[in-house]
C-alpha cells in the first residue's frame, strides 16, 4: 500500500516538474547569468524566506560559499533568517513583516542579488524584502507557488505552476541546485 502512495507521489511531481521546466525554463536561465555575473563581479547574494524556504534560502547560501558539485572559490552570499540575534531584535522592536525588509535596507546594494522564497506569494516579510532590495538597486528574484506574487514585485518571479506547498519546495530545490551548477561552471 505504501508503495503506492510513494508511486503516486512521484507521478504528481514529475508533472509539475515537467510543467516547471516548460514554463521556467528560460527565465531559469537568465536568472542564473544574473547570478553569476553578480557573484563575478564581487556583489553578494542575500537569501530569504520563511520555514522551509528559511532552511532552502540557507542551503542555497551554504552552496554559494561552500561548494556544490566542486571546491572552487568561495563566493558572498548571506542567508538572512540565520542570524537569531538580527531575526528576534527586528522582530521583537519593528514587527516580524520587517524582518527582512530591515535586513536588506543594511545589505543590500547595486550589484547584489536578493532572492526571497515564498511558496504562498503572500509573505509580508518576503515581499517587503524585495521591496527594500529593489529599492536600494539590488535585482531581485522571487520563487513562488502558482499565484505568484501577491501584491509584490520582483525584477524575475518564478511560478512553480503547483499550488501544493511541498512540491513548490521541490522543484525550488531543483532551481536552486541548477544555479549552483551554473555557479561551479563560471567560477575558478
Amino acid at each position: 500500500m505504501a508503495v503506492g502512495r510513494v508511486a503516486a507521489h512521484f507521478a504528481a511531481h514529475q508533472q509539475t516538474v515537467g510543467a516547471s521546466l516548460e514554463e521556467l525554463g528560460g527565465i531559469a536561465e537568465v536568472v542564473g547569468d544574473i547570478m553569476v555575473d553578480a557573484l563575478v563581479r564581487g556583489g553578494t547574494l542575500l537569501a530569504f524566506g520563511n520555514g522551509g524556504s528559511a532552511t532552502q534560502a540557507s542551503h542555497l547560501v551554504g552552496e554559494v560559499i561552500g561548494r556544490f558539485a566542486r571546491t572552487r572559490r568561495p563566493l558572498a552570499a548571506i542567508a538572512l533568517p540565520a542570524d537569531a540575534g538580527a531575526v528576534t531584535c527586528i522582530a521583537n522592536d519593528f514587527g516580524y513583516g520587517a524582518l527582512f525588509e530591515r535586513q536588506l535596507e543594511a545589505l543590500a546594494g547595486p550589484g547584489d542579488i536578493a532572492v526571497g522564497l515564498t511558496t504562498s506569494g503572500k509573505s509580508e516579510n518576503v515581499l517587503r524584502g524585495l521591496s527594500a532590495a529593489k529599492r536600494r538597486g539590488a535585482a531581485t528574484v522571487a520563487l513562488t507557488g502558482a499565484a505568484g506574487l501577491a501584491g509584490g514585485a520582483a525584477d524575475h518571479v518564478l511560478r512553480v505552476p503547483s499550488r501544493v506547498t511541498a512540491t513548490v519546495q521541490e522543484v525550488h530545490l531543483m532551481l536552486i541546485h541548477a544555479w549552483c551548477a551554473m555557479i561551479d561552471a563560471a567560477v575558478d
